[in-house]
């Protein structure tokens, strides 16, 4: 099989599943698709080819985009590796992909330093909850302590940085465009 059919039998079975998860019948989509019940049961069987012109009212049917019918099931998506950053004391997951609608970064943080002298401002908000460990939160003049299972929100317009406390602290942070280049991407002095 080529690479093309590969993709071909992948987008099928995405539409024949999203219609299946919706409960809908062949008739249900068809009529959503404007199209005929005959025409989608062969493209769903690898009857038909699937013309352009075909794929996007069923994508709109279906609540999906084009892209996300025909992206390529590549397995080297599936594992997220860390990136370690000894120099920050910081080990990083990137929970998202590049091209996240919203502009929003989810990540897990391994922090192991303690809070950086520096308080850093840029335009934003900050949410994070600890899964583990303590984090030391510094907002301005105010330290924060922040211990597993608690969760923060803070703007990102008061100066601020975070820190462990007592060994590794692991964080589920959600950041915005400004907070990742802050809070994700090496020092640029």
């Amino acid at each position: 099989m080529t690479q093309d059919d590969d993709l071909d039998v992948l987008v099928r079975q995405r539409i024949r599943g999203l219609r299946v998860a919706r409960g809908w019948t062949l008739d249900e989509l068809a009529a959503r698709a404007y199209l005929t019940p005959s025409t989608l049961s062969r493209i769903e069987t690898g009857h038909r080819r699937i013309a352009l012109d075909q794929l996007a009212p069923i994508a709109r049917a279906l609540n999906t985009t084009l892209d996300q019918l025909v992206e390529s099931g590549r397995d080297e998506d599936v594992v997220i590796r860390p990136h370690h950053d000894d120099s920050r004391g910081m080990t990083t997951w990137l929970l998202n992909r590049e091209g996240t609608p919203a502009g929003m970064t989810v990540a897990k943080l391994r922090v192991d330093r303690p809070v950086p002298a520096d308080l850093r401002v840029h335009p934003g908000r900050d949410w994070f909850v600890v899964l583990s460990g303590t984090v030391i939160l510094r907002l301005a003049e105010r330290t924060i302590t922040v211990r597993a299972g608690e969760a923060a929100e803070f703007s990102t317009m008061v100066p601020h940085a975070f820190g462990s406390a007592g060994g590794p602290a692991e964080v589920l942070c959600i950041l915005d465009q400004e907070g990742e280049r802050s809070h994700l991407r090496p020092d640029r002095s």
